[in-house]
């Protein structure tokens, strides 16, 4: 009988070699990146040495031609040792994919070559006063003989500065709402894009976010990667494919709160045996590991689900997204607890864990906004 619910060789195959890459040539600089807020540059280079860094990119593009499982596997694996690291390969994929989806052949093989070659790809959906109500957005785009002139500023944008393309989500007609919105792609050199100073943020402090401005940048009709008006249905199935990059990350830092953790209780003695042996702290870690499994298990169905662009794919999506981020920030708040002391001080990665975890309860949309659209797809599930 065929197992259904053990990994083909191929994926333990990847898991094994990114686990070893990410244990070797990024976790040692973790807690640097973090205590710093610098880029993970240490882990860019790794990653982009061994495919990693935009492993989604189809072979004929430079890329390995990753499948959405795959990609989880390894955003899940880097993201075990270091969060920040992770949003390299994530933050690729979700600047990238509305191009795959709605550009022309010519246009992918334009930006997706040297997305590959190490140029990095972020997503301008969110500003200020339009983050969840993203179809509210301000961002301009008008017509100006055969190219647009863009103007607006985009808020909370990952890898800001650091990536060299930015797919950038633009109002063409304001008065037709969703209806009226367009996608383009602007590049870090177009006069007139600029970058606000980076965040201080409570995790993920790494990865750069800061705001993106656009101050008249004229840009030719070939950026445009949207029918004109259909950006909007593009941006959300793109975050149909992409939530569940969030959900591997989610899996993996709880992973590595688990790990920790395990380890710890095995080492720490109290009253003379160590306090895994307490029922107490038995308890907690087995809960873990079964929120852990479970989340596991609703993430790989949701990759298989977007490679395949199921029907319930859009529940899927959500579903795996918010479950695992809950579970990681479950995990890694038991992980503090179960290290006590040590777990409130940056001697343990678990503090770190902690608060890298919240984070993915709150973007690609919040978990809140998730269990709407859920309840919105409950007739795929029929």
């Amino acid at each position: 009988m065929v197992n259904l619910f053990e990994l083909p060789e191929e994926y333990q195959a990847l898991r094994a070699s990114v686990r070893s890459l990410a244990d070797k040539k990024i976790q040692p600089f973790a807690h640097d990146v973090d205590a710093n807020s610098r880029y993970p540059q240490e882990a860019f280079e790794a990653l982009q040495g061994a495919g990693l860094a935009a492993a989604h990119v189809p072979s004929e593009y430079g890329g390995d031609g990753a499948d959405a499982l795959g990609v989880v596997i390894i955003i899940e694996e880097v993201a075990r040792v270091c969060a920040s690291a992770s949003l390299i390969p994530a933050v690729n994929k979700l600047g990238s994919v509305p191009l795959m989806l709605g550009g022309s052949a010519e246009q992918q093989k334009r930006w997706l070559i040297p997305l590959a070659q190490g140029k990095g790809f972020s997503y301008c959906l969110s500003e200020s006063e339009a983050g969840s109500d993203a179809a509210s957005m301000k961002t301009r785009a008008v017509r100006k003989g055969d190219g647009w002139v863009l103007n607006g500023s985009k808020k909370w944008i990952s890898n800001a500065g650091v990536s060299e393309f930015y797919t950038v989500l633009a109002s063409t007609d304001p008065g037709k709402g969703a209806k009226g919105i367009t996608a383009f792609i602007v590049e870090k050199s177009d006069p007139g894009l600029s970058f606000g100073a980076p965040e201080k943020k409570m995790g993920f402090k790494g990865s750069p976010t800061r705001e993106v401005y656009l101050d008249n940048v004229e840009i030719s009709d070939d950026r445009r990667i949207s029918e004109i008006g259909a950006g909007f249905p593009l941006a959300m199935k793109t975050l149909d494919h992409t939530r569940i990059t969030i959900a591997a990350q989610a899996l993996g830092i709880a992973q590595g709160a688990f790990e920790v953790a395990t380890k710890y209780a095995h080492e720490r003695k109290q009253f003379g045996k160590p306090i895994f042996d307490f029922q107490a702290v038995q308890f907690m870690l087995a809960d873990m590991a079964m929120e852990i499994s479970a989340a596991r298990q609703l993430t790989y169905a949701a990759a298989s689900k977007s490679e395949n662009s199921a029907s319930d794919l859009t529940f899927f999506s959500a579903a795996s997204k918010c479950y695992a981020t809950d579970v990681a920030m479950k995990v890694t708040t038991d992980a503090v607890q179960v290290l006590g002391g040590y777990g409130y001080v940056s001697d343990y990665p678990v503090e770190r864990m902690m608060r890298d975890a919240k984070l993915t309860q709150i973007y690609e949309g919040t978990n809140q906004v998730q269990r709407l659209v859920m309840a919105r797809n409950l007739n795929s599930l029929m």
